[in-house]
């Protein structure tokens, strides 16, 4: 059966990788999801000057719970400002976009099992759609959501794309399920 689903499955990352790009360049879902600093060039040389190596920081930083427990950590959180930060090496679109396609394959092709496991060949398209976005949309926005707990980011872009992506695959693959 898994076999008979790998059309839909290479249908589906495409189409998700094409509403990912209106997502991003046309409708602009994520245009306010960062701001620019006000004193952007005194940061830019201050990073300079420290040299950051490329990755993922969070400030006031400790190194152990204990130090967390601290009173100057307190302080200095309790002071703020706090927040985290990523410095990460020039972008190369051309592997990021072929990164996200092979991750909307993979996100197809794992949708195809698991409903591969769950429903019948010949089952009706709203059987198959009901059950394909519900498991796409459980897919696409819980890591978005646990992240911005955590980190206080925007997320309607996220949450609009997650119910876009999941209405997508849930549509490809209810028009596509095999027969009997």
């Amino acid at each position: 059966m898994l076999t008979s689903l790998l059309l839909p499955v290479l249908l589906s990352a495409v189409a998700l990788f094409f509403a990912s790009f209106l997502s991003w360049m046309v409708l602009q879902l994520h245009r306010d999801d960062w701001k620019k600093m006000e004193q952007e060039d005194e940061f830019l040389k201050t990073m300079q000057n420290l040299n950051m190596p490329v990755g993922s920081y969070m400030f006031p930083g400790c190194e152990s719970p204990d130090e967390m427990k601290s009173e100057e950590y307190q302080k200095k959180w309790n002071k703020g400002p706090c927040g985290v930060m990523t410095v990460y090496p020039k972008v190369n679109m051309g592997k990021n976009l072929g990164l996200t396609f092979v991750f909307f394959l993979v996100i197809s092709f794992s949708l195809a099992y698991l409903s591969s496991l769950a429903i019948a060949p010949g089952a009706e398209f709203i059987v198959v759609f009901r059950f394909l976005a519900t498991a796409g949309l459980l897919t696409f926005l819980s890591a978005s959501i646990q992240h911005s707990i955590w980190f206080h980011n925007r997320i309607l872009g996220h949450v609009i794309e997650s119910i876009a992506y999941a209405v997508i695959v849930g549509t490809i693959f209810g028009l596509m399920w095999p027969a009997t």
